[in-house]
């Protein structure tokens, strides 16, 4: 009667817009996370992700934790412990490698270059406030069972084995964890190991869904346009799972050859040199330089501009890549 109680006060304690535009940038997705998922839960029962910390909302998107509210101590970096953050559940990391555009000139270059990165860096469902510490020593360590570590934050349950790169987080968010990884995984044509497979597996069966999950999911489905299949029950994670990959809307980019020599000659221009090339890419609207720019060959040919100086690129709209040396 308590659970059922419960949701009912969630249903009517937020009721978001009807289905709007999903944020196209991280920046953007933390804003209308605050706004439109997490506005009322700052001062919960359940708190922040990592501990169950209650904060205070601060500007945009920030927020100041309530140590008091969770028993935390800091454990090395008092700054971070003091504020939420943004962390992705499935780390922007893993998400960067899988799609390869990291190797090439790490986020910023998954930003310029690669729509899919973006998309998942800016989807609300891998969104959750947490002790920014917690969020730093996570990392980009898969989940894991941290059996050898003792409290680090004081009475937060959650550990970080940092040898073993692992981190485990308390129970009352595992299961949401797990289908949340399941949802990225799938969602994106992802590979995951099967062992994290397995724990993640049993992690799903042993905490089902909640009430607030279920709402979580139908505020976020109400901006992004759908809901998460593996908490509403229409999809479930299985050994040898094959990814859906309905969130995939181009595939792992791949080296694009280097243009032609006779297509190289550039006009004399403002912070160019001559006959250097200067290639953009017309989906993000960013220039790359031949030299010092590392996603100059990474621009798929479809999204190929040819500009002869930068005065020009930037005429057109574009904007030198951020990991241009």
């Amino acid at each position: 009667m308590k659970r059922l109680l419960y949701a009912i006060a969630l249903a009517f304690a937020f009721v978001p817009p009807a289905f709007s535009t999903p944020p196209a940038t991280f920046s953007e997705a933390k804003v209308v996370a605050k706004q439109k998922v997490y506005l009322d839960q700052a001062n919960s029962a359940l708190g922040d992700l990592y501990c169950g910390c209650k904060w205070t909302w601060v500007g945009k998107s920030g927020g100041r934790i309530d140590p008091a509210s969770c028993g935390y101590e800091t454990r090395k970096q008092q700054s971070r412990a003091e504020r939420t953050e943004w962390e992705h559940i499935v780390p922007a990391w893993t998400l960067g490698h899988q799609r390869q555009c990291w190797k090439n000139g790490g986020r910023e270059n998954c930003v310029d270059d690669d729509p899919v990165f973006r998309a998942m860096e800016a989807n609300l469902f891998n969104l959750y406030p947490a002790v920014g510490e917690v969020n730093g020593d996570r990392s980009n360590f898969n989940f894991g069972m941290v059996s050898s570590v003792g409290p680090q934050y004081g009475q937060c349950k959650t550990r970080v084995d940092f040898n073993q790169k692992a981190a485990e987080p308390r129970d009352e968010v595992k299961g949401l964890v797990a289908r949340t990884s399941f949802y990225m995984f799938d969602r994106y044509n992802l590979s995951m190991s099967r062992q994290q497979q397995q724990l993640l597996m049993a992690w799903d069966k042993q905490h089902p869904v909640t009430p607030w999950e279920r709402e979580r999911d139908r505020r976020i489905a109400a901006v992004m346009g759908h809901s998460n299949p593996f908490v509403t029950g229409e999809r479930q994670w299985t050994p040898g799972y094959k990814p859906v990959a309905d969130g995939v809307l181009s595939p792992i980019a791949k080296p694009a050859p280097r243009p032609a020599p006779q297509a190289t000659l550039a006009k004399a221009g403002n912070g160019a040199a001559s006959g250097a090339s200067i290639i953009g890419n017309q989906n993000s609207r960013v220039y790359h330089l031949a030299e010092g720019c590392p996603g100059y060959s990474q621009v798929s040919a479809k999204n190929q501009v040819m500009f002869g100086s930068e005065a020009e690129a930037q005429a057109a709209g574009y904007r030198k890549a951020g990991n241009c040396r």
